[in-house]
Parts: structure tokens; sequence; C-alpha cells
């Protein structure tokens, strides 16, 4: 019997699917699913090669009541850029959860990636920010840097954005994007100015050593530190999770082996189980006053991957190509 397979490619899927709410909501829905448990997720399979300055993650999950899921290779190659290639690419495979047939290929070059990590944010910042968010702060300059904070205008419409990073022409660029783009004003700072003006602070870069020190944390900030996916990777110094009122995991398995929980335990610190971030979407005690300092740590999880993955499915129309097998 022929079974059908959709092939959609990056620009098909860009052409089709926008950074917005209803993408927010979906990858807030995986969260929900994992606190209620029945979620199938093994551990992350990740393999640095350190000779091309490379690595590769493969991530996955079965979630209960969707009707697919997906299997996710996102390999990130940091060298490419000096060959005049990405550094991300990689591809999406939606299977079917009732007969584990494969329905669709998103050849999507990390763009699905992209999306449901800034949604991440977005949902991490839905819940834990202070309601009001006058300032927000963006710690690396990169795709997600700007993502990021497209993600959590969505939720927390900010009027201004400030921009720290390595180089000041890359933070002088990723200012002028989102200036353009959220309709704010924006100007680069340094990363301690940066958190000391801010309610809402992202930080996205591949630090191994911290880029947002515990002394600079002040009442009513909310930090989401996404960069840390891969063991020794570490963005917030430890003593500033011991310091928040209140630490959040997207998943407290993968926080302690390549989150910035694995570098607080290295350090002697953080030694109990804390909060996942399903666990207060769920209703779990969260921000309890707008003057508590919360971090939220996002390693990424494969429940994103088969979030994004069934939503693409239903809102692609007739892109893409149809092969039979």
């Amino acid at each position: 019997m022929a079974h059908d397979i959709r092939i959609v490619t990056e620009a098909e899927l860009r052409s089709a699917l926008t950074l917005d709410l209803s993408i927010v909501d979906v990858v807030e829905q995986a969260f929900a699913k994992l606190a209620e448990g029945g979620v199938v997720m093994p551990p992350i399979l990740s393999m640095e090669l350190a000779e091309a300055n490379g690595e590769v993650d493969v991530k996955t999950a079965y979630i209960p009541g969707f009707d697919g899921f997906a299997i996710k290779v996102s390999p990130g190659f940091f060298d490419n850029p000096k060959l005049g290639l990405p550094s991300l690419n990689g591809l999406m495979i939606l299977f079917s959860a009732k007969t584990g047939l494969v329905e669709a290929v998103f050849l999507d070059n990390g763009y699905l990636t992209d999306l449901r990590t800034a949604a991440a944010g977005a949902v991490a910042a839905r819940h834990l920010a202070p309601e009001r968010v006058e300032v927000a702060g963006v710690i690396g300059t990169g795709v997600q840097a700007r993502l990021q904070m497209q993600a959590a205008h969505l939720v927390r419409p900010f009027e201004r954005v400030l921009v720290h990073g390595r180089n000041p022409d890359h933070a002088k660029a990723c200012a002028a994007d989102l200036r353009e783009s959220l309709g704010v004003a924006a100007e680069v700072t340094s990363g301690e100015d940066l958190v000391a003006r801010s309610q809402l602070v992202v930080t996205t870069t591949p630090a191994k050593e911290p880029v947002l020190m515990a002394d600079w944390l002040h009442p009513g900030l909310h930090i989401t530190a996404m960069g840390s996916d891969q063991s020794g990777k570490n963005e917030i110094e430890p003593a500033a999770l011991v310091a928040a009122d209140l630490y959040v995991c997207d998943r407290v398995s993968q926080c302690e082996v390549s989150g910035e929980l694995e570098a607080a335990r290295a350090a002697g610190q953080m030694a109990g189980t804390p909060p996942e971030l399903g666990s207060i979407i769920a209703g779990g005690p969260g921000r309890m006053s707008q003057d508590q300092v919360t971090i939220c740590d996002l390693t990424g999880t494969g429940a994103q991957d088969t979030a994004i993955a069934s939503h693409v499915i239903k809102v692609l129309g007739d892109a893409g190509t149809v092969i039979q097998t």
C-alpha cells in the first residue's frame, strides 16, 4: 500500500510559519503535558565534535494526545561562517503516533528549532516575569537573541530593549534590528548596566564562563537562560541561582547535565530538586510577588520539537512536495 510523505523546505516553512502567539501557546501546552506525566522523552543524544568545533543534538518526545511525534537532528558547526556557510542546520521528521509511519520531513535548517526555542522563552516570561516589563535586555547578538526579544515582546510588550555582546558591531546590528522589528527604543550597553535597568533579561550565548553575575540581581528581575544546552556551558554565576527567590528548569534531568544547574552542582550549590516550568503552568507556585527574582533555565526539550512539528503540519496547507513510498 502506498504511503504519502510530505517534504517541506526551509523556504516553504518560512512562508507558512512565523513567530506568533499560536506557537507560544502550543509550546506552552507541551510544557504542561510534561508536568501531567505520560510524556515519553528520552535523554538528549548529544555528540561533541571538538576537531570540527561542532556539536550534534538529537531530541524527541511522545506526548499523549498528539497525533504525531518528532525526531529532531540539530547540528551546530561553529566555524562554518568562515566558509560562508550557516553554523546551524538540521531537520525534523514527523512520525504518526499510531502507526510509526513517517508523515513529513521538515528540511528547516534549524528554523523550527529557532521558533520553538523563542516560544519557550515567551512561555517562561509569561509565567515568571513581572506583570509589567518596561525594559528588556538580551545578552548575546545572534539569531536567537533577536527571536527571544521578539517572543518576549508578545507576552510582555516592553518599551526599550538593551543589548550586550562581546562584539560591539554585532551588538549594534542586533539593537538596530530590534528597534526596527519591534518599534521600541534600543541601545547597546554593558552586561551589568543591562541587568540593572531591565525587568526581563535573556541570555543567549554559548559561554562557558558566566556572563551574568550574582551581585547584579535586583528586586523585580526575571532571567531566562537559554544558551547552556551542552555540558560545560555556563552563562549564569552559580551563586545567582542560590540568591534568586525561584529557580525553575524546563527539565531537571537535562539542566543538571547540560544547563545552569550543572555548574551550580559542580560548585557545591543547589543540592535540592528545583521545580519545572510545566508544573508552574499547571498551577504550581511561581512568582509570588512583583519584587521577587526569578530564573528559568531552558535547555530545550524534545516535547517542544514534537509540539511545533505537530503545529506545522496543521498550518502548512498545500505547502511542500508529497512523495509516495
